[in-house]
């Protein structure tokens, strides 16, 4: 038995703690605990919604969920992360702001652990730094590698941004769906993958970037 997705998980929820460590400006009570729980609810949906696309009975089958070849659902995932965490964060909404590198850097995590499941790997390509599977002499992209470092340094570049009403959350999703746009065509896919998602994601966030100013202003949550 495998338990693959369990270690992903791991690395995705210590480099989320990492990231609030880093950036601590404007942290809510129970920081951690706001950003895990939601965590946690967009995993089950993404990984259910993935396990239905394929005709999987997540009833009957419920080890699938920590038994995972079959991967998880992105854009469920994040729809359920997101509305989670906004669930959450109700009666302070600038902490939603305040967690936005974390959410990047902890996400920057989960494509990291690719390396624990063994699916880093994307189109063939024969750059110095390609590998392949065991057993292979086909090269590949490290497509979940790339992902991962964009990521991180997305969650850098937005904690470097001001306290806009809702700048870094608008920042954090449209740079989220840029690097899955980008890194999309280097993913084996026969469908092309949803990019359609990552489009409606990339326009959202720029939306909400350009919204928020209009917004009354608000300071920043004291930290903790």
């Amino acid at each position: 038995m495998e338990f693959t997705l369990l270690w992903a998980v791991l690395t995705a929820a210590v480099l989320g703690w990492l990231g609030l460590r880093l950036w601590s400006d404007g942290l809510p009570e129970n920081a951690y605990d706001r950003l895990i729980g939601p965590g946690l609810i967009g995993l089950v949906v993404g990984r259910t919604t993935a396990m239905l696309a394929q005709g999987i009975n997540p009833v009957t089958n419920i080890g699938e969920f920590i038994i995972i070849r079959g991967g998880v659902h992105t854009a469920a995932a994040a729809a359920g992360f997101a509305v989670a965490l906004v669930w959450a964060t109700r009666q302070t909404p600038d902490a939603v702001d305040a967690m936005a590198p974390a959410v990047m850097l902890g996400l920057a995590g989960w494509h990291a652990g690719c390396i624990w499941r063994g699916a880093c790997l994307g189109s063939v390509s024969d750059l110095p730094w390609a590998w392949g599977l065991p057993g292979s002499a086909v090269t590949r992209h490290p497509v979940e590698v790339y992902a991962a470092i964009a990521l991180a340094l997305g969650a850098w570049l937005v904690s470097r941004l001001g306290w806009g009403p809702w700048l870094r959350s608008g920042a954090a999703l449209a740079g989220i769906s840029l690097t899955r746009l980008l890194s999309e065509p280097l993913r084996p896919s026969i469908t092309g993958g949803p990019i359609g998602w990552y489009l409606i994601g990339a326009l959202l966030g720029v939306l909400v970037m350009v919204v928020g100013p209009i917004l009354p202003r608000r300071a920043p949550l004291a930290s903790t």
